[in-house]
């Protein structure tokens, strides 16, 4: 359960607990909507928890383990690209 599930659990909640003035026959709608509150912040505060970063959830990040390398978790990692050398430019075939 996501933070925006969590959050639409407890709007709903908030809604059956103290916006519907309805009697249902055999549904106590304000039960309901406590337990969805309940829920929702439960949740919530568990999708904060697990998350791995506060920056994003972690799901994207690939971690590999590089013999030697110094552990900083918080350091970026920097890829750097070389040009080749320029090619010549198209024209006919050379001859055979």
């Amino acid at each position: 359960m996501g933070i925006a599930v969590s959050l639409i659990l407890i709007a709903a909640g908030a809604i059956l607990e103290w916006g519907v003035t309805a009697h249902a026959s055999g549904l106590n709608l304000n039960a309901i909507g406590a337990i969805l509150m309940v829920i929702g912040v439960v949740g919530f505060v568990l999708s904060l928890l697990l998350w791995q970063t506060w920056w994003g959830p972690g799901y994207f990040r690939r971690t590999a383990y590089v013999e030697g390398a110094s552990v900083r978790p918080w350091a970026r990692r920097t890829t750097y690209v070389e040009d080749e050398a320029p090619r010549p430019a198209d024209g006919p075939p050379p001859p055979p």
